[in-house]
Protein backbone atom coordinates (compact mmCIF):
# COMPACT_ATOMS: atom_id res chain seq x y z
CA UNK A 1 0.00 0.00 0.00
CA UNK A 2 2.78 2.78 1.02
CA UNK A 3 5.70 1.79 -2.16
CA UNK A 4 7.65 4.93 -3.71
CA UNK A 5 9.70 5.56 -6.89
CA UNK A 6 12.28 7.36 -8.48
CA UNK A 7 12.29 9.56 -11.89
CA UNK A 8 15.90 11.02 -11.95
CA UNK A 9 14.60 14.14 -13.88
CA UNK A 10 13.65 16.78 -11.41
CA UNK A 11 11.11 19.79 -12.72
CA UNK A 12 10.89 22.57 -9.29
CA UNK A 13 7.96 24.43 -9.57
CA UNK A 14 5.91 26.88 -7.73
CA UNK A 15 8.77 28.87 -7.00
CA UNK A 16 10.84 26.14 -5.19
CA UNK A 17 14.72 27.00 -5.86
CA UNK A 18 16.55 22.87 -6.56
CA UNK A 19 19.48 21.27 -7.64
CA UNK A 20 20.32 18.20 -9.24
CA UNK A 21 19.47 15.40 -6.95
CA UNK A 22 22.61 13.40 -6.00
CA UNK A 23 23.04 10.47 -3.49
CA UNK A 24 23.95 11.64 0.47
CA UNK A 25 28.23 11.24 0.49
CA UNK A 26 29.07 8.93 3.31
CA UNK A 27 30.15 10.29 6.47
CA UNK A 28 29.07 13.98 5.30
CA UNK A 29 25.41 14.01 5.89
CA UNK A 30 23.71 16.83 5.30
CA UNK A 31 20.84 16.05 6.84
CA UNK A 32 22.38 15.42 10.00
CA UNK A 33 24.25 18.77 10.25
CA UNK A 34 21.78 20.45 11.85
CA UNK A 35 21.15 19.66 15.57
CA UNK A 36 19.20 16.75 16.69
CA UNK A 37 18.37 18.03 19.78
CA UNK A 38 15.35 20.14 19.91
CA UNK A 39 15.72 23.09 22.66
CA UNK A 40 13.90 22.76 25.32
CA UNK A 41 10.80 25.33 25.82
CA UNK A 42 10.39 27.11 29.66
CA UNK A 43 8.33 24.35 31.57
CA UNK A 44 7.81 22.32 28.68
CA UNK A 45 7.41 18.07 29.31
CA UNK A 46 8.37 16.64 25.61
CA UNK A 47 8.94 17.99 22.37
CA UNK A 48 5.99 19.92 20.75
CA UNK A 49 3.18 20.44 22.53
CA UNK A 50 2.19 19.48 26.19
CA UNK A 51 -0.48 19.78 28.45
CA UNK A 52 -4.43 18.63 28.79
CA UNK A 53 -6.60 18.92 26.22
CA UNK A 54 -8.32 22.62 25.43
CA UNK A 55 -11.86 22.45 24.92
CA UNK A 56 -11.19 22.93 21.21
CA UNK A 57 -9.04 19.52 21.22
CA UNK A 58 -11.24 17.72 23.31
CA UNK A 59 -14.11 18.02 20.80
CA UNK A 60 -12.17 16.86 18.12
CA UNK A 61 -10.83 13.62 20.34
CA UNK A 62 -14.62 13.11 20.87
CA UNK A 63 -15.96 13.38 17.48
CA UNK A 64 -12.99 11.22 16.49
CA UNK A 65 -14.12 8.54 19.08
CA UNK A 66 -17.68 8.48 17.49
CA UNK A 67 -16.30 7.26 14.24
CA UNK A 68 -15.55 4.27 16.53
CA UNK A 69 -18.53 4.00 18.29
CA UNK A 70 -20.38 3.62 15.06
CA UNK A 71 -17.99 1.67 12.71
CA UNK A 72 -17.04 -1.20 15.18
CA UNK A 73 -18.48 -4.85 14.23
CA UNK A 74 -19.36 -6.83 17.52
CA UNK A 75 -19.15 -10.09 15.64
CA UNK A 76 -15.00 -9.67 15.27
CA UNK A 77 -14.10 -6.58 17.38
CA UNK A 78 -12.83 -4.98 14.03
CA UNK A 79 -13.30 -1.93 12.35
CA UNK A 80 -14.59 -0.33 9.39
CA UNK A 81 -11.42 1.19 7.56
CA UNK A 82 -14.22 3.77 5.76
CA UNK A 83 -17.88 4.73 7.25
CA UNK A 84 -19.99 1.96 7.00
CA UNK A 85 -17.76 -0.37 4.37
CA UNK A 86 -17.20 -3.60 6.17
CA UNK A 87 -13.21 -4.15 5.00
CA UNK A 88 -9.94 -3.16 6.88
CA UNK A 89 -6.69 -3.34 6.64
CA UNK A 90 -3.81 -4.40 9.01
CA UNK A 91 -2.81 -0.80 9.09
CA UNK A 92 -6.57 0.36 10.24
CA UNK A 93 -6.64 -1.65 12.58
CA UNK A 94 -3.81 -0.81 14.11
CA UNK A 95 -5.63 2.97 14.09
CA UNK A 96 -7.91 1.28 15.64
CA UNK A 97 -6.16 -0.03 18.15
CA UNK A 98 -4.81 3.58 18.83
CA UNK A 99 -8.37 4.68 18.87
CA UNK A 100 -8.76 2.48 21.48
CA UNK A 101 -6.41 3.40 24.00
CA UNK A 102 -6.42 6.77 23.59
CA UNK A 103 -10.48 6.66 24.00
CA UNK A 104 -9.76 4.77 27.23
CA UNK A 105 -6.78 7.44 28.73
CA UNK A 106 -9.21 10.63 27.88
CA UNK A 107 -11.93 8.90 29.75
CA UNK A 108 -14.75 8.16 26.90
CA UNK A 109 -14.96 4.75 28.06
CA UNK A 110 -13.97 2.33 30.91
CA UNK A 111 -10.90 0.09 31.29
CA UNK A 112 -13.17 -2.78 30.84
CA UNK A 113 -14.74 -1.69 27.92
CA UNK A 114 -11.04 -0.85 26.24
CA UNK A 115 -10.23 -4.40 27.36
CA UNK A 116 -13.08 -6.04 26.08
CA UNK A 117 -12.59 -3.94 22.21
CA UNK A 118 -8.81 -4.82 22.04
CA UNK A 119 -9.51 -8.85 23.80
CA UNK A 120 -12.16 -9.40 20.94
CA UNK A 121 -10.04 -7.53 18.01
CA UNK A 122 -6.75 -9.75 19.11
CA UNK A 123 -8.98 -13.04 19.33
CA UNK A 124 -10.15 -12.56 15.89
CA UNK A 125 -6.26 -11.73 14.78
CA UNK A 126 -5.61 -14.91 16.13
CA UNK A 127 -8.02 -16.91 14.10
CA UNK A 128 -7.12 -14.68 10.70
CA UNK A 129 -6.60 -17.11 7.24
CA UNK A 130 -3.33 -16.43 6.09
CA UNK A 131 -2.70 -15.38 2.38
CA UNK A 132 -1.26 -18.98 0.75
CA UNK A 133 -0.95 -19.82 4.98
CA UNK A 134 2.26 -17.62 5.27
CA UNK A 135 1.21 -14.18 5.86
CA UNK A 136 -1.40 -11.70 6.53
CA UNK A 137 -4.12 -10.98 3.57
CA UNK A 138 -3.89 -7.30 2.54
CA UNK A 139 -7.69 -6.82 3.14
CA UNK A 140 -10.12 -8.86 5.39
CA UNK A 141 -13.97 -8.10 5.76
CA UNK A 142 -14.54 -7.04 9.02
CA UNK A 143 -18.06 -8.44 9.86
CA UNK A 144 -16.91 -11.84 8.71
CA UNK A 145 -12.97 -11.71 8.96
CA UNK A 146 -12.58 -13.31 5.97
CA UNK A 147 -10.11 -12.56 3.35
CA UNK A 148 -10.83 -10.20 0.85
CA UNK A 149 -9.64 -8.36 -1.90
CA UNK A 150 -9.97 -4.62 -2.57
CA UNK A 151 -13.58 -4.43 -3.81
CA UNK A 152 -14.84 -6.64 -0.51
CA UNK A 153 -15.25 -9.80 -2.50
CA UNK A 154 -14.08 -13.03 -1.13
CA UNK A 155 -10.36 -13.54 -2.11
CA UNK A 156 -6.47 -13.40 -1.34
CA UNK A 157 -4.38 -10.51 -2.79
CA UNK A 158 -1.31 -10.72 -0.78
CA UNK A 159 0.57 -9.40 1.98
CA UNK A 160 1.81 -5.62 3.39
CA UNK A 161 4.87 -6.01 5.72
CA UNK A 162 4.13 -1.92 5.90
CA UNK A 163 0.53 -2.99 7.20
CA UNK A 164 1.93 -5.20 9.68
CA UNK A 165 4.68 -3.47 10.98
CA UNK A 166 2.46 -0.69 12.43
CA UNK A 167 0.06 -3.28 12.95
CA UNK A 168 3.17 -4.55 15.51
CA UNK A 169 3.82 -1.56 16.98
CA UNK A 170 0.61 -1.09 18.13
CA UNK A 171 0.60 -4.54 19.57
CA UNK A 172 2.73 -4.04 21.66
CA UNK A 173 1.51 -0.56 22.79
CA UNK A 174 -1.22 -2.80 23.68
CA UNK A 175 0.48 -5.59 25.92
CA UNK A 176 2.28 -2.88 27.41
CA UNK A 177 -0.71 -0.86 28.90
CA UNK A 178 -3.01 -3.89 29.54
CA UNK A 179 -0.81 -6.62 31.36
CA UNK A 180 -4.04 -8.89 30.98
CA UNK A 181 -4.28 -8.86 27.32
CA UNK A 182 -0.33 -10.10 26.96
CA UNK A 183 -0.85 -13.57 26.35
CA UNK A 184 -3.87 -12.42 23.48
CA UNK A 185 -1.02 -10.40 21.99
CA UNK A 186 1.50 -12.75 21.98
CA UNK A 187 -1.01 -15.24 20.61
CA UNK A 188 -2.03 -13.25 17.52
CA UNK A 189 1.31 -11.82 16.74
CA UNK A 190 2.94 -15.71 16.54
CA UNK A 191 -0.25 -16.62 14.65
CA UNK A 192 0.17 -13.16 12.02
CA UNK A 193 3.71 -14.48 10.85
CA UNK A 194 5.95 -11.71 11.39
CA UNK A 195 9.03 -14.58 10.34
CA UNK A 196 7.93 -15.08 7.02
CA UNK A 197 7.97 -11.07 5.50
CA UNK A 198 11.33 -10.36 6.96
CA UNK A 199 14.76 -11.89 4.98
CA UNK A 200 18.32 -11.03 5.16
CA UNK A 201 17.68 -7.36 6.93
CA UNK A 202 14.88 -6.81 4.02
CA UNK A 203 10.92 -6.21 4.75
CA UNK A 204 8.81 -8.42 1.82
CA UNK A 205 5.08 -8.12 1.22
CA UNK A 206 3.42 -10.93 -1.38
CA UNK A 207 1.44 -11.12 -4.30
CA UNK A 208 -0.56 -13.02 -6.59
CA UNK A 209 1.98 -12.87 -9.73
CA UNK A 210 0.33 -13.14 -13.79
CA UNK A 211 0.28 -17.03 -13.70
CA UNK A 212 -1.29 -17.26 -10.14
CA UNK A 213 1.70 -17.67 -8.51
CA UNK A 214 3.30 -16.01 -4.95
CA UNK A 215 5.51 -13.07 -5.44
CA UNK A 216 7.53 -11.93 -2.95
CA UNK A 217 8.57 -8.06 -3.31
CA UNK A 218 10.42 -6.12 -1.33
CA UNK A 219 8.14 -3.33 -0.04
CA UNK A 220 8.71 0.10 1.69
CA UNK A 221 10.42 3.41 0.73
CA UNK A 222 11.98 6.19 2.61
CA UNK A 223 9.97 7.37 5.55
CA UNK A 224 7.21 4.64 5.65
CA UNK A 225 9.92 1.85 5.36
CA UNK A 226 11.75 2.90 8.39
CA UNK A 227 8.68 3.05 10.63
CA UNK A 228 7.50 0.16 9.62
CA UNK A 229 10.78 -1.76 10.30
CA UNK A 230 10.53 -0.46 14.03
CA UNK A 231 7.58 -2.42 14.67
CA UNK A 232 9.28 -5.66 13.19
CA UNK A 233 12.51 -4.61 15.47
CA UNK A 234 10.30 -4.55 18.94
CA UNK A 235 9.52 -8.21 18.25
CA UNK A 236 13.19 -9.18 17.60
CA UNK A 237 13.67 -9.39 13.83
CA UNK A 238 16.30 -8.39 12.07
CA UNK A 239 15.20 -5.77 9.62
CA UNK A 240 18.38 -4.04 9.77
CA UNK A 241 18.33 -3.31 5.73
CA UNK A 242 15.06 -1.71 5.90
CA UNK A 243 15.72 0.43 8.92
CA UNK A 244 18.65 1.97 7.10
CA UNK A 245 17.60 5.05 5.15
CA UNK A 246 19.86 4.74 2.35
CA UNK A 247 19.78 4.85 -0.58
CA UNK A 248 18.33 8.30 -0.85
CA UNK A 249 18.55 11.44 -2.81
CA UNK A 250 18.20 15.22 -1.91
CA UNK A 251 15.52 17.91 -3.37
CA UNK A 252 15.83 21.42 -2.28
CA UNK A 253 12.04 22.70 -1.76
CA UNK A 254 11.96 26.42 -0.36
CA UNK A 255 15.57 26.21 0.61
CA UNK A 256 14.74 22.59 2.77
CA UNK A 257 16.78 19.78 1.85
CA UNK A 258 14.26 16.79 1.04
CA UNK A 259 15.69 12.92 1.28
CA UNK A 260 13.76 10.94 -1.23
CA UNK A 261 14.07 7.27 -1.71
CA UNK A 262 16.34 6.89 -5.19
CA UNK A 263 15.26 3.38 -6.15
CA UNK A 264 14.30 3.42 -9.79
CA UNK A 265 10.78 2.80 -10.51
CA UNK A 266 11.11 1.85 -13.91
CA UNK A 267 13.08 -1.33 -12.40
CA UNK A 268 10.41 -1.91 -9.28
CA UNK A 269 7.62 -0.07 -10.20
CA UNK A 270 7.22 1.71 -6.95
CA UNK A 271 6.75 6.00 -6.18
CA UNK A 272 9.21 7.73 -3.90
CA UNK A 273 6.16 9.98 -2.07
CA UNK A 274 6.94 11.93 0.77
CA UNK A 275 4.20 12.47 2.84
CA UNK A 276 4.45 14.00 6.32
CA UNK A 277 1.78 10.87 8.16
CA UNK A 278 4.95 8.34 8.62
CA UNK A 279 7.27 11.15 10.35
CA UNK A 280 4.83 12.38 12.31
CA UNK A 281 3.86 8.90 13.35
CA UNK A 282 7.52 8.09 14.28
CA UNK A 283 7.50 11.23 16.10
CA UNK A 284 4.20 10.50 18.24
CA UNK A 285 5.06 7.22 19.02
CA UNK A 286 8.75 7.10 19.54
CA UNK A 287 9.51 10.11 19.52
CA UNK A 288 11.88 10.01 16.93
CA UNK A 289 13.99 6.91 18.98
CA UNK A 290 14.81 3.98 18.08
CA UNK A 291 12.62 1.12 19.68
CA UNK A 292 15.16 -0.35 22.81
CA UNK A 293 16.62 2.82 23.64
CA UNK A 294 15.04 4.21 26.69
CA UNK A 295 16.18 7.94 25.81
CA UNK A 296 15.17 9.02 29.44
CA UNK A 297 15.60 12.93 27.62
CA UNK A 298 12.58 13.24 26.05
CA UNK A 299 14.31 16.24 23.86
CA UNK A 300 17.35 14.03 22.68
CA UNK A 301 16.63 11.98 19.57
CA UNK A 302 18.49 8.72 19.71
CA UNK A 303 16.79 8.54 15.74
CA UNK A 304 18.60 11.56 14.72
CA UNK A 305 17.86 11.08 11.03
CA UNK A 306 14.17 10.83 11.14
CA UNK A 307 14.03 13.61 13.64
CA UNK A 308 16.47 16.04 11.32
CA UNK A 309 14.24 14.95 8.26
CA UNK A 310 10.83 15.10 10.16
CA UNK A 311 12.14 18.76 10.74
CA UNK A 312 13.02 19.44 6.94
CA UNK A 313 9.29 18.51 5.77
CA UNK A 314 8.08 20.45 8.19
CA UNK A 315 10.14 22.88 7.10
CA UNK A 316 9.12 22.86 3.39
CA UNK A 317 5.30 22.94 4.29
CA UNK A 318 5.66 25.90 6.40
CA UNK A 319 7.93 27.88 3.85
CA UNK A 320 5.49 26.97 1.21
CA UNK A 321 3.01 29.04 2.82
CA UNK A 322 4.88 31.51 4.02
CA UNK A 323 5.67 32.59 0.11
CA UNK A 324 2.59 31.51 -1.26
CA UNK A 325 -0.13 32.10 1.18
CA UNK A 326 -1.48 28.01 0.56
CA UNK A 327 -1.57 26.44 3.91
CA UNK A 328 0.19 22.86 3.52
CA UNK A 329 0.07 20.28 5.43
CA UNK A 330 0.20 17.22 2.65
CA UNK A 331 0.24 13.10 3.10
CA UNK A 332 -1.88 10.63 1.86
CA UNK A 333 -6.19 11.06 2.24
CA UNK A 334 -9.11 9.38 1.07
CA UNK A 335 -11.92 11.19 -1.15
CA UNK A 336 -15.53 10.79 -1.52
CA UNK A 337 -15.77 10.13 -4.93
CA UNK A 338 -13.23 8.97 -7.60
CA UNK A 339 -10.29 8.40 -7.31
CA UNK A 340 -11.39 8.11 -4.03
CA UNK A 341 -7.29 7.69 -2.20
CA UNK A 342 -4.34 9.78 -3.42
CA UNK A 343 -0.94 10.44 -2.57
CA UNK A 344 -1.02 14.09 -1.61
CA UNK A 345 2.81 14.75 -1.48
CA UNK A 346 5.74 16.90 -0.19
CA UNK A 347 7.74 15.43 -3.44
CA UNK A 348 7.11 12.08 -5.71
CA UNK A 349 7.85 11.22 -8.59
CA UNK A 350 10.27 14.18 -9.37
CA UNK A 351 7.27 16.68 -9.17
CA UNK A 352 7.44 18.78 -5.96
CA UNK A 353 3.87 19.32 -4.27
CA UNK A 354 2.43 16.39 -6.60
CA UNK A 355 -0.87 14.94 -5.71
CA UNK A 356 -0.91 11.30 -7.46
CA UNK A 357 -3.23 8.42 -7.74
CA UNK A 358 -2.00 4.88 -6.83
CA UNK A 359 -1.21 4.01 -10.51
CA UNK A 360 0.76 7.86 -10.64
CA UNK A 361 -1.72 9.49 -12.28
CA UNK A 362 -1.69 13.14 -11.17
CA UNK A 363 -4.61 14.85 -9.42
CA UNK A 364 -3.84 18.25 -8.20
CA UNK A 365 -6.89 19.28 -8.00
CA UNK A 366 -7.20 16.88 -5.31
CA UNK A 367 -4.47 18.53 -2.90
CA UNK A 368 -5.59 18.78 0.41
CA UNK A 369 -5.13 19.86 3.87
CA UNK A 370 -4.94 16.36 5.47
CA UNK A 371 -6.52 16.48 9.07
CA UNK A 372 -4.00 13.83 10.33
CA UNK A 373 -1.30 16.06 8.62
CA UNK A 374 -2.12 19.01 10.14
CA UNK A 375 -2.66 17.93 13.61
CA UNK A 376 0.61 15.75 13.83
CA UNK A 377 2.57 19.02 12.71
CA UNK A 378 0.78 20.77 15.31
CA UNK A 379 1.81 18.20 17.47
CA UNK A 380 4.84 18.05 17.00
CA UNK A 381 5.59 21.40 16.25
CA UNK A 382 4.64 24.51 18.47
CA UNK A 383 4.80 27.50 15.87
CA UNK A 384 2.57 30.40 14.38
CA UNK A 385 2.12 28.39 11.63
CA UNK A 386 0.55 24.87 13.51
CA UNK A 387 -1.64 27.53 15.05
CA UNK A 388 -3.19 28.76 11.68
CA UNK A 389 -3.40 24.58 10.89
CA UNK A 390 -5.28 23.67 13.57
CA UNK A 391 -7.62 26.64 13.62
CA UNK A 392 -8.28 25.53 9.82
CA UNK A 393 -9.38 22.69 10.66
CA UNK A 394 -10.60 22.12 14.13
CA UNK A 395 -14.12 22.08 12.98
CA UNK A 396 -14.09 20.04 9.88
CA UNK A 397 -16.20 17.29 10.89
CA UNK A 398 -19.41 15.75 10.96
CA UNK A 399 -20.12 15.40 15.13
CA UNK A 400 -22.31 12.39 14.01
CA UNK A 401 -20.28 10.83 12.15
CA UNK A 402 -16.32 11.81 12.85
CA UNK A 403 -13.70 14.31 11.44
CA UNK A 404 -13.55 14.79 7.68
CA UNK A 405 -10.75 13.45 5.77
CA UNK A 406 -9.41 17.13 4.63
CA UNK A 407 -9.97 20.68 3.56
CA UNK A 408 -9.05 20.70 -0.49
CA UNK A 409 -6.60 23.26 -1.15
CA UNK A 410 -9.06 25.02 -3.68
CA UNK A 411 -11.46 24.69 -0.70
CA UNK A 412 -14.45 22.55 0.15
CA UNK A 413 -14.43 19.87 2.70
CA UNK A 414 -13.39 16.38 1.86
CA UNK A 415 -16.66 14.71 3.91
CA UNK A 416 -14.97 11.00 3.85
CA UNK A 417 -14.87 9.29 7.11
CA UNK A 418 -11.99 6.76 7.70
CA UNK A 419 -10.58 4.68 10.52
CA UNK A 420 -7.04 5.95 9.83
CA UNK A 421 -7.70 9.65 10.13
CA UNK A 422 -9.50 9.35 13.20
CA UNK A 423 -7.26 7.25 14.80
CA UNK A 424 -4.19 8.91 14.40
CA UNK A 425 -5.96 12.40 15.24
CA UNK A 426 -7.23 10.43 18.43
CA UNK A 427 -3.21 9.16 19.38
CA UNK A 428 -1.75 12.80 18.12
CA UNK A 429 -3.96 14.55 21.00
CA UNK A 430 -2.65 11.67 23.28
CA UNK A 431 0.74 12.92 22.14
CA UNK A 432 -0.21 16.21 23.36
CA UNK A 433 -1.03 15.83 26.73
CA UNK A 434 1.24 12.47 27.29
CA UNK A 435 4.30 12.58 25.42
CA UNK A 436 5.69 9.66 23.08
CA UNK A 437 3.15 6.80 22.85
CA UNK A 438 5.46 4.02 23.14
CA UNK A 439 7.36 3.13 26.11
CA UNK A 440 10.75 0.75 26.11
Amino acid sequence: MRRAALLLGLLLMGGCTGATPAAAPPGADPIMAGPVASTRPPGATHPGRSGPLTPDEAAMARIAWRYFENNTQASTGLVNAVHNYPSTSLWDVASSFAAVVSAREFGFISAAEAEARLGRALGTLAGLLLFRGECPNKAYNTATAAMATYANQPGEIGCSALDVGRLLIWMRIVAQRYPALVEPVGAAVAHLNPASMVRDGVMFGAAVGPKGETQRLQEGRLGYEQYAAKGFQIWGHDVSVAARPEPYALVRLYGAAIPYDSRDPRVLGAHNYVVTEAYALDGIEFGWNHPGDPAPDPFVHSDGWMAATAQHVYDAQQRRFEQTGILTARTEHQLASDPYFVYDTVFSDGRPWATITDTGRFVPEFAAVALKGALGLWALWKTAYTDKLFQHIKDASDPARGLYEGILEKGGNIEAFTANNNGIILETLLYKRSGRIYRP
